[in-house]
């Protein structure tokens, strides 16, 4: 079917006015006034905001493998009820996709179930440098590389594979950074402190700053050394922030930075009503950390807004601080949370729409994708902002089914959201009207 959106906020590429859009074919084929067609379908979206869907460049949707905790098809459909319409899925699954035959099977997968569109990074290990190198850039999103363990078994600690990623790797390379052995040694000391009963508020000391700055920046001088392209995620200190630069555009940096939506929410002083629920790696720290983020991503040195989607049963996260896992899930409330603090004055409707949509467009260099642009597919969030949206159990979409913002009440609603130009969310539900499509690269 084809749309014509008629009336509503059009918030892109830093502006917002009032617009129509035409929707034919899957793709946006015309932004004008008064606009007509025949046989479209008229939606009158007066005083609502219509934003380019989200694209989120860090999840982890656990299938195959781990699907007693998700699925791809059950955490799409979570993102596209947030205005998520891209993805990018980590390779820490069960098998690792560490080959391209692994890697390949989940694109598989997800062709056959993911409501929203998908990309999936190539996993690097300490082994598998010459299948690392084989990852074709027009189709894959980047490779990832786990520079401190987190969930699953993919640490690359060697010295010698990480100078053959960065000196070889063509395409973005996306790191988690926290050194393993730091950790390791604040995690001897609290153990010997408390045995196995530690307090979850440990866990930003054990997994502390040191811990991040010496990773990341060893990362930054990798990249710096072999002008690779590094891209660091869940940035979650203040200090790291030192290491990325404000004053090149997008397009021209070689090196940029991801915050998350927790690290933006959250602060170390949550940890005492929330305990392991908001238990993650990197962990949320000193809400001065907080506030440092949202400095360099107001300025400009943290490119992209992102959420690191992990879920995990709830009575995975029950457990003790030293058996319940790292994660949690984010994907269907991470806008509506961003909205949030715009109403609160701490960032623009149109800063949200850059770093969410644009930025990881540009970043990736997404085909046409993340703008409401003529030609460009017909992926697009419709915003509410005359109604609220509390977060309860019985309208969470996760299939672990509970959420870090159970409770919160948020300022705004998502009314409807467009995947290749059909309506895949409205009125509160999902509708399976096809499957997203595979994200493509310009290289």
């Amino acid at each position: 079917m084809n749309y014509i959106l008629k009336n509503g906020i059009v918030v892109n590429e830093g502006s917002r006015q009032q617009k129509d859009i035409l929707i034919k074919n899957g793709k946006i084929e015309k932004i004008g006034k008064n606009l007509s067609a025949e046989k479209a379908k008229i939606i009158d979206v007066a005083g609502s905001y219509i934003l380019p869907g989200c694209i989120d460049d860090q999840v982890h949707f656990r299938e195959p493998g781990l699907t007693h905790k998700a699925s791809i098809y059950t955490e799409s459909r979570a993102a596209v009820a947030g205005g998520i319409t891209s993805y990018m899925e980590m390779p820490n699954t069960v098998p690792n996709a560490t080959t391209q035959e692994l890697l390949e099977d989940k694109y598989i997968l997800a062709s056959k179930s993911s409501i929203a569109n998908y990309s999936f990074f190539m996993g690097a290990t300490n082994e598998n440098l010459d299948e690392v190198l084989k990852t074709d850039p027009k189709n894959v999103c980047g490779i990832k590389v786990f520079m401190g363990s987190s969930t699953g078994n993919m640490l690359v600690d060697n010295k010698d594979t990480l100078e053959g990623l960065f000196s070889n790797v063509s395409m973005l390379i996306a790191t988690h950074c926290e050194d393993e052995d730091t950790i390791q040694k604040n995690l001897q000391k609290a153990i010997e402190e408390f045995g196995d009963d530690i307090p979850v508020n440990m866990h930003p000391i054990i997994r502390n700053e040191e811990a991040c700055y010496v990773s990341s920046s060893l990362a930054v001088s990798l990249a710096k050394k072999h002008n690779a392209r590094l891209h660091v995620l869940h940035i979650s200190t203040a200090k790291e922030t030192e290491l990325f630069d404000a004053k090149l555009p997008l397009s021209e940096k070689k090196i940029t930075a991801e915050a998350c939506v927790h690290h933006l929410w959250f602060s170390d002083e949550d940890y005492q009503n929330f305990g392991t629920k908001i238990k993650w790696n990197p962990a949320v720290k000193s809400a001065q950390d907080r506030e440092g983020i949202w400095r360099a991503l107001l300025d400009n040195r943290i490119d992209v807004i992102a959420t690191d989607h992990a879920p995990h049963t709830i009575e995975e996260k029950s457990n003790t601080y030293l058996n319940a896992p790292s994660g949690g899930p984010l994907v269907q409330h991470a806008l509506l949370s961003m909205f949030e603090h715009a109403k609160n004055g701490k960032i623009s409707i149109e800063r949200i729409v850059e770093k969410m949509a644009h930025n990881p467009a540009i970043l990736f260099r997404i085909e046409k994708r993340g703008y409401i642009r003529e030609g460009y597919f017909a992926d697009l969030v419709i915003v509410e902002p005359r109604s609220s949206e509390t977060v309860a159990s019985e309208n969470i979409l996760y299939q672990c089914a509970w959420s870090p913002f159970e409770g919160t009440k948020f300022s705004h609603r998502i009314d409807r959201t467009f995947v290749n130009g059909k309506i895949v969310y409205e009125n509160g539900k999902v509708i399976e009207a096809g499957n997203g499509k595979r994200l493509h690269f310009k290289y």
